[in-house]
């Protein structure tokens, strides 16, 4: 049975809707425009904590860069560099040096130093870690050289006797007590190749490229025989390398006294450590590597030497054919064993005869070869490892978290000293570190991280640096506003400095501030005494990787030596810490000096609201160097450009000369012709479209200028106090700041170019490298140069689309 329920239907009476009276309308309205304003007002508050630090202090008049409302400093920026002036002192400089030159420390045998080096470093405030790569270099093992000569007997038969056995060793003096260590290095080359070869000699000048190219042209033979090479001007490896090129089976390099300018035995001068003049023994060690292809591991190019990271084979990149350094003592008998064989070098051109400094002792600077019947015997035994190396890393946290100033210097030498290459930049590092640490115990703070770096491996390659940078690269292309190098920070009087143009000013500013040691005028600067030539980024120093790899403006500095000082004995046993005190920079006054200098340049990079650069600057030397490309290009089709005798003089002009691969006339005028030029049509079409680089420029110069206008106008507004409450003209000032900040600390990575340069990828910068055939010595535009030395006109209009095309790129960003 079933039966049907009929649903229960229920009503509900609903209330009327209320009408919607204004003031709930207005009420609505507040709740929502107070909970913006409170939001803008926290964000407001956010922002400026962190562009406008230490608010809960009162502002004063003496603090010049106070931030607007947000009071006084703890420590002005007037009063930091009283600090950093104050604080370094030439006592603890030459403690620091006294430590780092008692023994050795080669690259992955130092970690008694690294870790000194981290403690000393949080003692003086700083927090630091040891970061460490795994890296492929070798130690020396054994070497031998010897003249044979092959003496006939009378029933006809020969043998070999030795002529000549070189010591292969620097002389032990009482004095320094360095040069008789009994763990001292041996002499050897980096990244040197073992071998056991023998063979007649050639002598090949400097080993530059056209040193090369005259040896050809003279139909000198080459091949099977062995270079013996004077040390100078260009990187080393290039010369064994370009002599492996032309089949040479090993190479000598040895220090001629010529290059010593007056102070040699010759003019008489004593040697060390009775005088100026280059001990007779003196060898300098250093790397093969084919640093102006591609600093750092060459297992591991491009990517950092991490423990199971893959490797590459390193042909390309380091000698296959063995080499030695040698004192011009030991040279003495195979130099002499060449005379009255094969032309003369004044037979050859004027490049052949500068600064040649043996005559006086019987040296004729005959070519060779040596005749069959002598030969010398190179044996170098090497051991190839992968072992840990270890850079210390500093830092101090600054209020701007992505905006970051790294300082460095390398600790590794390739001897028990290194008082000047690298130690005296370690101690002048500790004293600057040791500076800014006295600011922070008085409550200062950076605005931007400053980021100290020890290095390790620089001598065989830059290979700390480059390692860590390759690491690190993400964070540095978004947050390194700048690198600060020290190497040589002090091996003599002279002020040199080496710099993006963004930083020229900074150089400028923090050498006008420090007294000179050198006063010839009381109260004179260092600035007052330098001769303010800035120059252009090479190579040979940890500056390398930023500069050229990452696009960060970097700058190199340090005091070196100059006309008439005494010898410096470069990667030498006497790079000893007796010659620095006795000769270098006695009372380490130099030192004092330069701390302050690098604590100057680092704080107004790191302390001050706007960066302390100047677009202007690149931009004006942009134009330079276009017009010093076309300068190069005239010389290039002139049939009568020469050398004079007093660019002869100057190492920059000559090594730049001679490091060219274009085909010179070999005649003792010495007059430039191109070897070939593909078509007349081709290179005035070239010329022609380096008219559009100068264009772009045009734009780039203009926009560089109103950024530095904007730059100033802010720097007067922020001298300004603006109150709490106007915290909307705070923020707007500060994504003001911001916004002109990111624009310059972006500038120089514009000038990067993915694929890097011909030939060498690895170098990313298409304003700065290395000179292919000189290492050292910067180029300008090596894309254009290098075209030109080829003649290869369609290559030289591909750089100039890619060089327009990052002009271009760089007047956007600002």
């Amino acid at each position: 049975m079933s039966s049907e329920r009929t649903p229960l239907i229920s009503t509900v009476r609903v209330a009327e809707s209320r009408p919607r009276y204004p003031h709930a309308v207005l009420r609505r309205f507040c709740t929502v425009a107070l909970a913006s304003v409170l939001i803008w007002f926290f964000v407001a508050v956010a922002v400026s904590m962190t562009l406008f630090p230490d608010g809960h202090h009162r502002h004063g008049p003496d603090d010049r860069w106070a931030w607007p409302g947000c009071g006084r400093r703890k420590v002005t920026h007037d009063q930091l560099q009283r600090i950093l002036l104050d604080t370094p002192t030439s006592k603890h400089a030459e403690e620091w040096s006294r430590y780092y030159t008692a023994g050795p420390h080669l690259a992955g045998k130092n970690y008694s130093q690294a870790l000194w080096t981290k403690t000393k470093w949080e003692e003086f405030g700083i927090k630091a870690d040891i970061v460490s790569y795994d890296v492929y270099i070798n130690y020396p093992v054994d070497h031998r050289l010897a003249l044979l000569e092959e003496k006939k007997h009378d029933d006809g038969t020969s043998a070999w006797k030795v002529s000549y056995e070189a010591s292969l060793t620097e002389d032990i003096i009482e004095e320094d007590s360095t040069s008789g260590l009994p763990d001292r290095i041996p002499t050897f080359h980096g990244y040197s190749a073992s071998g056991n070869v023998t063979g007649p000699v050639v002598y090949v000048n400097y080993g530059t490229y056209q040193d090369f190219e005259d040896l050809v042209k003279a139909n000198v033979t080459l091949k099977d025989k062995v270079a013996i090479a004077r040390y100078g001007g260009i990187f080393r490896g290039l010369k064994v390398k370009r002599a492996q090129e032309l089949g040479m089976l090993g190479v000598i390099l040895y220090s001629d006294p010529g290059d010593d300018g007056d102070n040699t035995e010759e003019k008489g001068e004593k040697p060390y450590p009775d005088g100026p003049a280059r001990q007779p023994s003196s060898v300098q060690r250093g790397s093969t590597q084919f640093l102006s292809f591609a600093p750092g591991d060459p297992t591991t190019p491009g990517y950092p030497s991490k423990p199971g990271a893959p490797r590459q084979p390193v042909h390309t990149a380091i000698p296959s054919i063995p080499s030695i350094p040698i004192s011009y003592k030991d040279a003495l008998p195979i130099l002499k064993a060449l005379n009255g064989h094969g032309p003369k070098a004044d037979d050859f051109n004027k490049y052949w005869t500068r600064n040649t400094g043996l005559e006086y002792k019987g040296v004729h600077y005959n070519i060779g070869p040596t005749p069959d019947h002598v030969v010398v015997n190179l044996y170098n035994e090497q051991e190839y490892i992968t072992t840990p190396l270890w850079n210390v890393i500093g830092v101090i946290n600054g209020t701007i978290a992505d905006e970051v100033v790294v300082v460095g210097n390398h600790r590794d030498a390739w001897v028990a000293g290194g008082a000047g290459d690298p130690n005296s930049g370690s101690a002048v590092m500790n004293e600057a570190i040791r500076s800014f640490g006295e600011a922070i115990r008085q409550g200062w703070k950076p605005l931007r991280t400053i980021v100290f770096g020890s290095w390790d491996g620089e001598e065989y390659g830059l290979v700390g640096s480059t390692e860590w940078v390759e690491e690190y690269l993400p964070w540095l292309s978004d947050a390194n506003v700048a690198y600060i190098n020290t190497d040589v920070s002090v091996r003599g009087t002279y002020l040199k400095a080496a710099a993006a143009p963004l930083l020229d000013n900074i150089i400028h500013a923090a050498t006008a501030a420090v007294p000179s040691p050198n006063q010839t005028v009381p109260g004179q600067t260092v600035h007052d005494v330098w001769d303010k030539q800035i120059k252009t980024m090479g190579s040979g120093s940890d500056f390398t990787a930023f500069q050229d790899f990452a696009g960060i403006p970097s700058l190199d500095i340090g005091f070196d030596s100059g006309p008439g000082e005494p010898v410096y004995h470069y990667h030498s046993n006497y790079d000893s810490f007796y010659w620095m005190e006795k000769f270098g920079d006695p009372g380490f006054v130099y030192h004092r000096t330069m701390a302050q200098v690098l604590g100057l340049i680092t704080a107004q990079l790191a302390d001050l609201p706007v960066i302390s650069f100047r677009a202007a600057d690149y931009a004006h030397a942009l134009d330079r160097y276009v017009k010093k490309v076309e300068d190069k290009l005239d010389e290039a089709l002139s049939l009568s450009s020469e050398i004079t005798t007093a660019s002869l003089l100057d190492d920059d002009v000559y090594f730049e000369l001679r490091g060219s691969t274009r085909n010179f006339n070999s005649n003792p005028n010495s007059t430039l012709t191109p070897s070939s030029v593909s078509s007349s049509s081709s290179a005035e079409s070239f010329r022609t479209s380096l008219k559009r680089l100068h264009k772009a420029l045009e734009k780039l110069t203009a926009r560089a200028a109103r950024l530095d206008k904007r730059a100033d106008a802010l720097r007067e507004k922020l001298a300004r106090h603006i109150p709490w409450w106007r915290w909307p003209a705070k923020l707007r000032l500060g994504f003001e700041l911001r916004k002109v900040n990111t624009r310059y600390k972006y500038m120089e990575r514009s000038f990067l170019f993915e694929q890097g340069l011909d030939g060498r990828p690895w170098f990313k910068h298409v304003v700065f490298a290395p000179g292919l055939w000189t290492g050292y010595a910067g180029a300008v535009f090596p894309g254009l140069v290098e075209s030109i030395d080829e003649g290869d006109w369609v290559n030289a209009e591909r750089w100039v689309d890619i060089i327009e095309s990052r002009m271009r790129n760089a007047a956007r960003r600002l």
